[in-house]
């Protein structure tokens, strides 16, 4: 009896101390629940919306890491580091739901840090969006403007507060939500632009009303920090 109660215990300490990737050694993937460092040999990659996905072979495991687009190559040696797991993550735009993937914003890429991919002058001035037109937007029924919501963030932080503006910038499914960039024409550079997530889909130019609650000093992790967000968003087209 001794000697099974000795056992457990040893197995139960083995459990508490094996990191993410010892814990997944009888398995092709690693699962998570903490924020961690993940390195290894890429052997897949793809680029989704604004992302680069790459499997990597830690030498104990497999892991999907994610970040946003570098340059990177089957064969070359990636290192991420206070990477956040999301488990079951779906992305739409791949059409697949992976067992886990690391975000990060800390990459390096055979000892060194990541690459943007480079885009010829010619070739981004052709896919460059068109400047929103933020001329004569009205301010939302009992809302604020955008300028108002960041200048009185530490007034309005928790508080229900609603927008109208058109929306600048759009990212599809970053760590399970669609983040979404708004300016109204008012503010300067600092206070002209309010960042929300939403499960609505919109895109560049659309003149939306935004309704939540303002949330503020938000840290995701892995560099993605904000004085002021308003999180899970009811956003509608107009």
């Amino acid at each position: 009896m001794k000697s099974i109660f000795a056992l457990g215990a040893l197995v139960l300490l083995t459990k508490i101390h094996l990191t993410p990737i010892q814990a997944a050694v009888t398995n092709t993937t690693v699962m998570a629940t903490t924020v961690g460092n993940l390195a290894g040999k890429v052997v897949e990659t793809m680029d989704a919306a604004t992302y680069t996905y790459a499997l990597i072979d830690t030498g104990a495991a497999k892991a999907w890491v994610a970040a946003p687009q570098f340059m990177v190559k089957v064969g070359d040696t990636l290192a991420v580091a206070e990477a956040m797991p999301m488990n079951d993550y779906r992305s739409k735009t791949l059409n697949r739901t992976f067992q886990v993937v690391y975000f990060s914003g800390n990459v390096r890429v055979n000892g060194k840090p990541a690459l943007a991919p480079t885009v010829p002058a010619t070739v981004a001035a052709a896919v460059a969006p068109k400047a929103a037109n933020l001329a004569n937007i009205p301010r939302a029924p009992n809302g604020q403007t955008v300028a108002e919501i960041l200048e009185g963030k530490n007034k309005f932080s928790g508080q229900p507060i609603a927008v109208r503006a058109r929306v600048v910038k759009y990212n599809a499914q970053i760590l399970g939500k669609n983040w979404v960039h708004l300016r109204d024409g008012s503010g300067t550079e600092g206070t002209n632009d309010l960042t929300v997530t939403t499960s609505a889909e919109v895109k560049v130019g659309d003149l939306v009303l935004v309704t939540g609650k303002l949330t503020t000093n938000r840290d995701f992790g892995s560099g993605y920090t904000y004085a002021a967000i308003v999180e899970n968003a009811t956003v509608v087209v107009q």
